[in-house]
C-alpha cells in the first residue's frame, strides 16, 4: 500500500472519523456514525481504496 493521501487530506479525514465516531458515542447520531471508522482509518494509513479506483493522488511525496 503506497501513501496516496497526502497532509491536509489525512488530517481532515482524522477530525472528521473522530467527530463522527464522538457524535455516535454519545447518543447524539444512530449508529451509522460508526461509518467515521472508515475516514479515521484511511487518515491514519494515508491509504484510501476509493483513490485507485478514481485515479487520485493528494499526497505530494514523488514516486
Amino acid at each position: 500500500m503506497k501513501c496516496n493521501s497526502g497532509g491536509i487530506d489525512r488530517v481532515l479525514r482524522v477530525i472528521v472519523g473522530l467527530i463522527l465516531i464522538a457524535l455516535t458515542s454519545t447518543g447524539t447520531i444512530g449508529a451509522w456514525g460508526w461509518i467515521g471508522a472508515v475516514p479515521l482509518l484511511t487518515g491514519i494509513f494515508g491509504f484510501c481504496p476509493a483513490y485507485i479506483l478514481l485515479g487520485i493522488n493528494t499526497c505530494s511525496l514523488k514516486k
